[in-house]
């Protein structure tokens, strides 16, 4: 994919090694720093160091309301940072219009994207019921905005979806900075139709009549691009590829032989199954496609939906 290298996804700068923790320390994530950085340019913060914390610093942590907590030191409750965090917060988010993703640090009272603890004024713990300032600024103000942390990147299918959020909303980006307009907008569903069905096939049964209207442009791509979004957020389920792949092989029927479509037919099922893993169903509909030429599959995002190399599939 020529065009990754222009995609920047925000980081939470500990996660790449920095040691701008409260202890000197980092949370180095290698999945990032190895292998996300051969594709993607990293846009680092740590918001804590950012608003004048140094390091090492005292810890901090949510108290109070979890839908409005103060950001207040764990040990010196008179340290109370939360309006210079609210603050950078709110103006970094506005500022980072030009980037595709964000990993954050999970747990973290600035950067914890769910389940960070809080605590009542009185010192007692609340639950991890809550979301770190910066994060929840960012997440408010990009709502579209493909984000995870750390932790959940360890999974297999959170870390493909990731990535394949990232990709596809950087595309998205990068047609509305070309000038959106109604082949592009229909284009673009064409060419995700396969990912889209391998997703959520009710939202892209929605989806199909929003490209084909012909009213207000941008309101229909405002309406499309939600939907979009919220369709590929949800990772994509053994039943769902099987569909796809099965619909994928109803374009081949006029090229293949009985033995080839046989073929095909068993390592479908054997995937669905179980017994076999997505990648040798989709290298054998590869192998036809570079073969037989198919026009309308040739640029389905489907078959090539992120850098070959993260080998992001070779799990599912």
């Amino acid at each position: 994919m020529s065009d990754t290298p222009s995609i920047r996804i925000g980081i939470s700068a500990c996660l790449l090694g920095d040691q701008v923790r409260y202890d000197g320390g980092h949370k180095r994530l290698p999945f990032a720093s190895e292998e996300l950085s051969r594709h993607f340019d990293f846009v680092k913060i740590c918001p804590e160091q950012a608003i004048g914390m140094g390091v090492p610093r005292p810890t901090i942590r949510l108290v109070g309301d979890a839908e409005n907590p103060r950001l207040l030191g764990s040990t010196d409750t008179s340290l109370d940072v939360t309006e210079k965090m609210t603050v950078f917060a709110r103006d970094t988010a506005a500022s980072l219009d030009y980037i595709s993703g964000y990993i954050l640090c999970a747990k973290s009272p600035s950067c914890g994207m769910e389940r960070v603890p809080v605590y009542s004024e009185e010192g007692t713990g609340l639950g991890k019921i809550g979301v770190g300032l910066f994060a929840k600024q960012l997440m408010d103000a990009q709502p579209l905005l493909p984000v995870e942390e750390n932790g959940r990147l360890n999974d297999v299918h959170l870390r493909e979806n990731f990535v394949l959020r990232v990709v596809a909303y950087s595309r998205w980006q990068a047609m509305m900075a070309e000038g959106l307009s109604a082949k592009r907008l229909q284009d673009f569903h064409r060419r995700h139709k396969f990912l889209l069905l391998a997703h959520n096939q009710p939202l892209y049964r929605e989806l199909g009549p929003i490209v084909a209207e012909s009213g207000d442009l941008n309101d229909m791509a405002d309406r499309y691009i939600q939907k979009f979004m919220q369709a590929i957020r949800q990772p994509a389920t053994i039943k769902n590829h099987t569909n796809t792949l099965m619909h994928i092989q109803g374009f081949f029927k006029d090229h293949l032989d009985s033995t080839d479509k046989a073929q095909l037919s068993d390592v479908i099922k054997e995937y669905a199954a179980g017994m076999l893993p997505l990648l040798v169903p989709l290298e054998m509909l590869s192998m036809f496609l570079k073969k037989y030429q198919v026009d309308y599959l040739l640029d389905q995002y489907y078959f090539s939906p992120y850098p070959r190399d993260l080998k992001l599939r070779i799990g599912l």
